[in-house]
């Protein structure tokens, strides 16, 4: 077990109102877009940044990083309780930026790879960056940030998921790169659309 490892806890709230108001679909789709990513519940939103918050408070942290489209709400809520900038990667190259990082990042949702970027006038060398999303699946999306931190010169100081699907297995690839990553709720199977919750950890 790394050092930021520790047993997982998770946020009851959240696994309450995923069993509320959840949608599973065929294909391990889990559907929370009507309080997380489509219309958004800013009150609950506020309670589980408050949460992400707490179980970073071991960190020096003074930027949130995250990627569109998703990730953006739940990152400007940290920043704004932790009081740093909040940057958002794009998925598109803007004609308008010309110092930027880049890197490339596969999509098995859309099956295609595409170019994520964010400019170095917002990433710097000896930043403490955070980065906060809604869903953690396979991983490759934290990946690829891992890689423009890496580029910058950044740290990463640690990784805060809303959602985990464990048997997507992006999680336990981070973790084992020695990375702090909290997921408020754990999905250890969305077979026969029947959500499976990962319990606490004692």
């Amino acid at each position: 077990m790394n050092e930021n490892s520790r047993p997982f806890k998770p946020f009851e709230p959240l696994v309450e109102r995923i069993k509320k108001d959840g949608i599973c679909l065929d294909g391990g789709i889990l559907k929370v877009d009507s309080f997380i990513n489509h219309q958004i519940d800013p009150t609950f939103l506020q309670s589980m940044s408050i949460e992400f918050v707490r179980r970073f408070a071991n960190k020096e942290i003074n930027k949130i990083l995250t990627i569109e489209a998703s990730g953006i709400a739940p990152a400007i809520l940290v920043g704004f309780l932790l009081n740093v900038p909040v940057v958002f990667a794009k998925k598109k190259k803007p004609s308008t930026m010309g110092n930027m990082l880049t890197t490339e990042v596969f999509s098995f949702t859309k099956n295609k790879a595409y170019t994520v970027c964010c400019s170095k006038d917002f990433l710097h060398k000896g930043d403490k960056v955070l980065f906060v999303d809604d869903f953690l699946a396979n991983g490759n999306a934290a990946k690829g940030i891992i890689d423009l931190v890496e580029q910058a010169g950044a740290e990463l100081a640690g990784m805060g998921f809303i959602i985990e699907k464990s048997f997507q297995h992006g999680g336990e690839k981070l973790r084992e790169m020695g990375l702090q990553v909290e997921s408020l709720a754990i999905i250890d199977s969305l077979d026969n659309c029947e959500i499976k919750f990962k319990e606490a950890e004692v």
